[in-house]
């Protein structure tokens, strides 16, 4: 069982990535190089042993006694490993002397902070709970940390130290999946009025932040718009969380699932900033030029091709599905919209990633998984079309345009009657000299409810008399009710 706060999945990844795990792990540091580690070895059946290693390996580096256990109960459970341990790696002895350690530090951070409080200078207490917050995190006590980063922001002096709070916090909440409180630190570092220099260094990790917590909150364009929006200065300044890898993979497939050809084009490949990201990734440029290019059979192959090590991508692997799934969709509208009428054949030869291949029967599964496909996507209204069985083709619901235009006509010629009208009304009330009082909340009420029927298709069959209107003549009320004129029916 994985530690409290480390991440865990059923998911079982039986390809080897293309990715060097030793190349791919050395990009980052901190508390992610641990959690990638372990999310690798509890899902890559090919690298399991490996980065089971290299996770007691980095967890002997750091305080976490819970990762330590958390990565030798991964180890010792690979079948066999018992047997050839060599290098001692399940030795247990670490673990109980890092603990008293631990223990011993924690109590002096304690009692420097009481110290410091005791002389009331603020800038030493905020030292102290930074001193105090850092420690807890790097033992793994994200909960006291975020409290001893809590009471950090009562003694920030100046916006930078206000800054460094909130992105010590938005660690504390991405490690713990908690996206409203990224997002809501986020939003406090973008009020802050600072320095040019120093927003040239912080907004770079807040866009790449604020793109992190969009995607895994599922909404793919607002990230693929802030991962776009993310300074090629970044660099490395935020690789305890995402490198400058990670923000052309995360912004290149959010961008494929979110956006428009027209916009892949001109917010995507012609963007000077984002390029810079693209050509550390060139794979994801090749699949989004050849998805504005309108091959979607080898943008689609691409992303088949690296599913696998996004599958082992610790923020990713919850939405590849999805995502691909977004992408595939695209392809399929897109391709349709110029035919009136096309072979499931022809349609599933230039949508798929790869060709059924081998024996009959397989071709015939993968054929009917492709009909499902299409049923379901005519279903959810993402595709206007239908199919006709008997010849296998997708024909386009086509619409009679001269009856739309007549319907729309008729549309606006009854809503110029309805204002003609109540004009006409009014202009009469005026010339008998009467004056019009109003009941606000009554008249409210009867313009929602027109507009319900607008809405249902009920049309205007009828003018209610009562309209919460009065006549006055000199003052004297002459009539409730009667503001409108009635008409039933034209």
């Amino acid at each position: 069982m994985a530690a409290a706060g480390q991440p865990s999945s059923e998911v079982l990844v039986t390809d080897l990535p293309k990715f060097d795990l030793q190349q791919y792990i050395s990009n980052y540091r901190g508390r992610t190089v641990f959690r990638r580690l372990y999310l690798i070895a509890s899902c890559s059946a090919a690298l399991r042993e490996e980065a089971a290693k290299l996770a007691v390996l980095e967890a002997r580096k750091g305080s976490d006694v819970n990762n330590f256990k958390a990565a030798v109960a991964l180890l010792a459970s690979i079948p066999g490993y018992r047997d050839r341990d060599s290098d001692g790696l399940l030795d247990q002895s670490w673990a109980v002397a890092q603990q008293k350690t631990n223990a011993r530090e924690t109590n002096r951070l304690e009692n420097e902070l009481k110290g410091y409080k005791n002389n009331l200078i603020k800038e030493s207490i905020r030292m102290g709970n930074e001193d105090l917050g850092n420690h807890y995190y790097k033992i793994g006590d994200l909960a006291h940390a975020a409290k001893a980063y809590a009471r950090m922001r009562d003694y920030c002096t100046t916006p930078l130290h206000i800054a460094s709070t909130a992105f010590r916090t938005i660690a504390i909440n991405i490690e713990m999946k908690n996206w409203l409180g990224v997002h809501s630190q986020i939003n406090k570092v973008r009020s802050l009025q600072m320095k040019q220099e120093e927003l040239a260094r912080t907004q770079p990790k807040v866009n790449a932040a604020m793109g992190l917590q969009q995607m895994c909150s599922g909404e793919y364009r607002d990230a693929a718009i802030s991962f776009l929006s993310t300074d090629p200065s970044l660099g490395d300044s935020y690789n305890e969380f995402i490198t400058s890898n990670d923000v052309a993979v995360y912004g290149g497939l959010c961008a494929l699932a979110s956006m428009t050809r027209a916009e892949l084009q001109a917010r995507v490949l012609e963007s000077q900033s984002f390029r810079s990201f693209l050509e550390l990734e060139p794979h994801i440029r090749r699949a989004i030029s050849f998805f504005y290019a309108s091959k979607y059979r080898q943008c689609l192959q691409i992303l088949e091709s690296y599913r696998a090590d996004y599958l082992l991508d610790i923020y990713l692997q919850p939405h590849v599905n999805e995502i691909y799934r977004r992408v595939r969709t695209k392809a399929i509208v897109q391709y349709f919209v110029a035919f009136s009428k096309v072979t499931l054949a022809g349609m599933e030869s230039t949508d798929s990633a790869d060709a059924a291949g081998g024996n009959d029967q397989a071709a015939a599964a993968s054929s009917q998984a492709f009909r499902d496909e299409l049923i379901s996507l005519i279903q959810s209204g993402e595709l206007d079309a239908r199919i006709d069985l008997e010849s296998n083709t997708l024909i386009a619901k086509t619409t009679d345009q001269r009856a739309e235009m007549q319907k729309t006509a008729l549309e606006t010629v009854d809503r110029f009657i309805q204002d003609a009208h109540l004009k006409l009304i009014r202009l009469n009330v005026l010339n008998a000299g009467l004056e019009v009082v109003v009941d606000k909340k009554r008249l409210q009420q009867l313009q929602l409810q027109q507009q319900a029927n607008w809405a249902a298709g009920a049309g205007d069959d009828g003018w209610a008399d009562d309209a919460g209107l009065s006549l006055n003549a000199g003052g004297l009320p002459l009539a409730s009710g009667a503001g409108r004129a009635s008409r039933v029916g034209r």
